[in-house]
């Protein structure tokens, strides 16, 4: 039995197993490494985030993204976009210099077993161990408008579901949401002679502005601290003290989860899409129906008005909704234990355990415990740092239990997670 398995090979994956292979635990990672930006992110698409905040984490600190490109002559630079595909190799480059062997075999179902966890992989082997990390990333969130679920798939998508947006060459698109995943997902389809329009509920677009030169005047600096997550000392402080974001009362923490850092379009994508791709902007679909070679929305304005509008694909970049229900790798009566926040989402300890001693989870799904920072992969540092802290404790204290915690632990997470 290994004493730590590691589901999802993206970021916090490999972060959390490059800091957990050099605590000497014996553990297995499974997963395709890098797969949201290898498969789920179109040609074309940059990182939102700066250069030096994108950094996957190893316990020296010396397989950051500066290192990548300096090995292969290239510069990551402060206020230049790094394009996806470079970000894909530098994680593939950082899991083969930090990581154990990565199996990229998908698991199947995880439940558990006398002494911990048991995984079943997609070909039915099954795999033990004492702790498991789940990593699993954003694919299992994505949030499309309930107007949407009724089409059939062919006809609406999430943004993250493609890889590649030749398919609507010459085609109608329309694009729903405000924020950078729309934004750019519009202007790359223009680009390509794509008819595309962009919808919003909101009244009009916000934009990044252009980052801060990084030397600057110390009263500039002091004012407006540059951080993982843009300059500010609230940005700041999602960015740079996760643990003290937890201490904050717990429906503080969540209202913050889910309202800061809201959807905003990168300086950079601004003048592809003001000047190409039309904006239906104070609108929200109300309704949706498939004509046999298309859609027909259904909109209204802030105002009351009603307008009808047809188009041949809706793709959907609306985001993600990390709640309990949709950790499908995890057997309903398990996830059904689970304590939760106020917005759905399991509850996790200081150092990212859930109330099912032994499973630990990681990423968006903690952003609700230690705030923005785990939407991005800046957060993946301290995650990697403090998870692997709390499965050694874990492990000190012996195999985790196989009863699921009663009502009464269940408060007594729920009350850790509000201090």
């Amino acid at each position: 039995m290994y004493d730590l398995l590691v589901v999802g090979a993206g970021p916090y994956g490999l972060s959390i197993a490059s800091h957990a292979a050099a605590a000497g635990l014996s553990l297995r990672v499974f997963g395709r490494p890098m797969a949201s930006w290898r498969d789920h992110m179109p040609r074309g698409m940059f990182l939102k985030s700066e250069p030096w905040a994108s950094d996957l984490s190893d316990p020296e600190g010396r397989l950051g993204l500066a290192a990548y490109c300096a090995e292969r002559g290239m510069e990551a630079r402060h206020g230049a976009p790094v394009p996806v595909e470079v970000f894909a190799s530098y994680g593939l480059w950082f899991a083969r210099h930090s990581v154990p062997e990565v199996d990229e075999r998908m698991i199947a179902g995880v439940r558990p077993c006398p002494g911990g966890f048991e995984a079943l992989t997609e070909d039915g082997e099954t795999v033990r161990a004492r702790t498991v990390a789940l990593a699993v990333g954003v694919m299992p969130f994505t949030e499309i408008p309930a107007a949407l679920r009724g089409l059939d798939p062919a006809y609406a998508s999430h943004s993250s579901h493609h890889g590649d947006l030749d398919r609507f060459r010459g085609k109608d698109v329309t694009v729903v949401g405000g924020g950078q995943a729309a934004l750019e997902t519009a202007a790359l389809l223009a680009e390509q002679g794509t008819r595309v329009r962009v919808v919003a509920r909101a009244p009009q677009l916000s934009w990044n502005d252009v980052p801060p030169p990084w030397e600057r005047p110390w009263w500039q600096s002091a004012r407006a601290p540059h951080s993982g997550l843009g300059p500010g000392w609230r940005n700041w402080f999602y960015a740079e003290r996760p643990g003290a974001f937890r201490r904050l009362p717990g429906p503080t923490r969540a209202r913050i989860a889910t309202t800061a850092l809201g959807p905003a379009g990168a300086w950079w994508v601004r003048d592809r899409v003001e000047p190409s791709v039309p904006l239906l902007l104070g609108h929200e679909i109300t309704a949706a129906y498939g004509t046999g070679g298309g859609v027909r929305l259904e909109l209204l304005d802030r105002s009351g008005g009603s307008a009808t509008l047809e188009t041949g694909h809706v793709i959907a970049a609306t985001g993600f909704r990390p709640t309990r229900e949709r950790l499908g790798l995890l057997p309903a009566d398990v996830r059904a234990d689970l304590a939760v926040s106020p917005d759905g989402s399991p509850c996790v300890g200081r150092e990212f355990e859930s109330s099912r001693p032994g499973l630990f989870l990681a990423g968006l799904v903690t952003a609700s415990a230690f705030g923005p920072a785990m939407r991005f992969v800046h957060g993946a540092s301290f995650t990697a740092r403090t998870l692997v802290r709390g499965v050694r404790r874990r492990l000190r204290t012996g195999a985790a239990p196989l009863s699921v915690p009663g009502a009464r632990e269940r408060q007594e997470v729920l009350g850790a997670a509000g201090r």
